[in-house]
């Protein structure tokens, strides 16, 4: 059964917000999950008015709790705004600067970050915003370090979300950071979303959307996934789909915008995480296990994609012992 929620997120909505992001928000954390052993949140919108007309009055919000909510939070999400460059509402950026002194997490999803950093939480912070608005805030804000190629950016009580799909990502790691690897993972499943997609993965940036590649390369990553830890190559991955490396390499750019090397890298990696999150501690039976080979090839992996290290990724994501 699950607990008691104690945790109290609250999300500000405000005129001609896109309710998708409301939308994820209450998805993640306003239902309740009788499944999941664990002390769930406390959910609740607020608005500087109790009737809020939102994404082009499309639909309206009534008896909306006022901004005193903010108070209570001990996370509260900012949405995107329809217009980023709009000056916000100085009742909401006064309720974000009280909320940011008293230690509250603070999340935007999208050009949510404008809101923040009107508010001022953002100068001298590394964040991300929508890749359309970025040139916009940093001209505005040139005292925010922006990251305009990420999903998301966690700066420890600041959490900036890229697009709104990003939205997801930014709250199921959010779940991931308060309850764990297997608790996220049960409620991407619920979602059928992936369990994670790490923050420093790149925004979808005007690409062109691949053509259907000659033949389907899903039963190779479905092996290749099954034997990570036997020193697979690229090499190898070309003679077991019986093609040459040069036609592997085009098939993987095609489907997957990537090169062969770089997804099993990735793979590899993020089966090292699992394993560590599930709580093994040995560096070197994580790196044999994952195809990494060496706890040093492990930790240079891992920062790279992270930014941390082995005992800093276990003390933010692995089970208490």
């Amino acid at each position: 059964m699950a607990k008691e929620s104690s945790h109290r997120v609250v999300m500000i909505v405000s005129a001609g917000s896109n309710p998708f992001e409301m939308g994820v928000a209450t998805e993640l954390f306003g239902l309740r999950r009788p499944e999941l052993p664990v002390d769930w949140y406390d959910f609740t919108l607020c608005s500087p008015t109790p009737t809020v007309r939102m994404h082009s009055g499309f639909f309206q919000l009534s008896d909306v709790p006022g901004l005193s909510a903010v108070d209570r939070a001990d996370t509260v999400i900012v949405p995107n705004r329809p217009d980023p460059l709009e000056e916000p509402d100085p009742d909401v950026l006064a309720a974000i600067r009280r909320a940011h002194v008293r230690g509250a997490r603070l999340v935007s999803f999208c050009t949510g970050a404008f809101t923040l950093a009107a508010a001022g939480v953002l100068d001298g912070r590394r964040a991300t915003t929508h890749w359309r608005w970025a040139e916009s805030f940093t001209a505005r804000y040139p005292r925010v370090d922006l990251d305009p190629d990420v999903l998301f950016v966690d700066d420890g009580q600041v959490i900036t979300a890229a697009g709104s799909a990003a939205a997801l990502d930014t709250g199921l790691h959010l779940i991931r950071a308060d309850h764990g690897a297997e608790t996220a993972a049960a409620v991407s499943r619920r979602l059928v979303h992936p369990a994670h997609r790490d923050g420093g993965q790149r925004q979808f940036v005007e690409h062109p959307v691949p053509g259907t590649a000659d033949a389907s390369l899903a039963p190779l990553l479905d092996w290749a996934t099954e034997h990570l830890a036997d020193g697979l190559d690229v090499a190898a991955l070309a003679a077991h789909a019986a093609v040459s490396p040069a036609t592997l390499h085009r098939r993987f750019r095609a489907q997957l915008g990537t090169t062969p090397l770089a997804w099993l890298t990735e793979q590899r990696v993020t089966l090292a995480r699992r394993l560590m999150e599930r709580g093994e501690e040995r560096l070197e039976v994580i790196a044999r296990a994952s195809g990494l080979g060496t706890a040093t090839s492990l930790r240079t992996q891992l920062r790279r994609r992270t930014g941390l290290t082995p005992t800093e990724y276990r003390r933010r994501f692995a089970p208490a012992p």
